[in-house]
């Protein structure tokens, strides 16, 4: 239980590489704030379950990222943290001349200007204590750029940016800061696409995860929420204590090329 006595924070932690990072924190001994931006009795059965299940103290807490006073209130009313976990996110597709306003405003309220404001918030918590993760969540668009998405890639480089910047500013002070940097990921959003993508193409299933999904990555597989968590775990641990202000790509290979 190598983080027992820590408290973590997840934003956008009810489903997919949120929930996966929220879930393996807990399993190694953390106590756990999910969130997201409903207020349901689910999102609070959700917590239970995960707590009935890890033996961890797990907690919902509503907050609407795209919201700067609600993303420091989640931090106070979490009590704090030791390790804050910057998840949430949404997308849009289209051409630049094309993008909603809105659309933009949005994905970068809740992609970058979000891990501002809880990190902003969170700090001096961690200053106190002499100890502190920052754990973004950034993507390979973070580092490489695809056509249509153009407020994503700009929050998530953003996002690479802000997560070096923490950095420098913690270093020396027992804290870190890194963004991990998913390729395709396995969640029940992207397994939702599949049908549809098959569909499309006239495509089996198989085909068009590995010629249209995946053909950017060149492992020929999704990465895992289970492998989103560990990685986040491992980057919380002492033998990360000198990692900080760096990218792990965890996209089978989308970066190398």
């Amino acid at each position: 239980m190598q983080l027992k006595g820590k408290r973590a924070v997840v934003t956008g932690s009810t489903s997919g590489i949120g929930l996966g990072i929220a879930r393996e924190l807990a399993r190694a001994g953390a106590s756990v704030v999910i969130n997201s931006f409903t207020d349901a009795p689910e999102d609070h059965a959700l917590a239970k379950d995960l707590a009935a299940e890890t033996s961890a103290d797990v907690r919902y807490i509503q907050a609407d990222m795209s919201k700067p006073d609600q993303c420091r209130a989640l931090i106070e009313q979490a009590g704090g943290c030791d390790i804050l976990v910057n998840n949430a996110g949404i997308q849009h597709v289209a051409r630049i001349e094309e993008f909603p306003v809105e659309k933009w405003d949005a994905i970068i309220a809740i992609n970058l200007s979000s891990a501002f404001h809880t990190t902003a918030a969170a700090l001096p918590g961690m200053y106190a204590a002499g100890w502190g993760r920052v754990v973004n969540i950034a993507s390979a668009h973070g580092l490489t750029a695809s056509p249509y998405k153009a407020a994503y890639i700009a929050a998530k480089h953003g996002v690479v940016g802000l997560t070096k910047t923490t950095a420098l500013e913690a270093a020396g002070k027992g804290i870190t800061c890194n963004a991990i940097c998913p390729g395709y990921v396995l969640t029940p959003i992207v397994e939702k696409q599949i049908p549809d993508q098959m569909k499309t193409h006239g495509m089996d299933r198989e085909t068009v995860i590995k010629e249209v999904m995946l053909s950017r990555q060149p492992s020929g597989e999704f990465a895992t929420v289970e492998q989103m968590g560990g990685t986040a775990v491992f980057l919380c641990s002492d033998a990360a204590a000198q990692i900080t202000g760096t990218t792990i790509s965890v996209d089978g290979g989308w970066t190398a090329l």
